[in-house]
């Protein structure tokens, strides 16, 4: 079956793409792993309700446009990575104790994975959408998801803080995973604005390669009449 991109011309129907129903069904797996076997159901409540809007906007979406089998699959690993932080809490996820130990980290770094995470793996989908849905210039479309993913990173910090300190105050220090750092927010913002333009120089850097064959390609065969 064919994979598509976001500059594919074709997109496979909803209920014949089976990279969908794979991508959902993995997710499923893991969102329900993640319920079942949770250390703390009101973090876990909390950490999903990002979850439940993000897949309330795709399903909204799906009638006008349809993402790409790339971009589905970049944002189920997102939302893998999620899901299983919520599992346990960010602060005490088991793969970042592993990390820990192995390279003698001084805290958990999985709550540092997922905000890079946020901007590596979701900068092309975001920039799917301002190219194919909207139409926006190429330009703008590299550039507004490195601008949008710094802006969402900011307000969901806020978001954070004020859920955290007004709804469930004792969830705190769970739900923001801070771990004693000061400067928690600001370097989770970064690494989501690291992600955003490292996606986007790989993709744009792909893209200037497969050009340059291209264009060696079509003057070989112009050489060759």
């Amino acid at each position: 079956m064919p994979f598509s991109l976001a500059i594919s011309k074709f997109r496979t129907p909803p209920k014949t793409n089976y990279w969908l129903w794979s991508f959902v069904l993995f997710f499923l797996l893991v969102w329900s792993n993640s319920l079942l076997g949770t250390t703390d159901m009101a973090n876990w409540i909390l950490e999903n309700l990002l979850v439940f809007l993000f897949l309330g906007f795709l399903a909204f979406s799906w009638r006008k446009y349809q993402f790409s089998d790339l971009s589905l699959l970049l944002i189920c690993l997102y939302l893998c990575l999620h899901v299983y932080g919520s599992k346990y809490t960010y602060a005490e996820n088991p793969f970042g104790y592993w990390l820990q130990d192995q390279f003698d980290m001084s805290r958990n770094q999985y709550d540092r994975i997922v905000h890079f995470s946020f901007g590596f793996l979701l900068a092309y989908p975001m920039r799917e959408i301002f190219l194919k849905w909207f139409k926006f210039p190429r330009w703008v479309a590299w550039v507004l998801p490195i601008e949008i993913t710094l802006s969402i990173s900011g307000f969901y910090e806020l978001i954070e803080w004020g859920v955290a300190d007004v709804f469930f105050p004792d969830q705190g220090d769970a739900y923001l995973g801070t771990q004693g750092d000061i400067w928690d927010a600001q370097k989770d913002i970064f690494l989501a604005f690291l992600g955003a333009i490292l996606a986007t120089t790989i993709v744009s850097s792909i893209k200037r390669i497969g050009n340059i064959y291209s264009d060696e390609e079509l003057l070989a065969m112009q050489s060759d009449h």
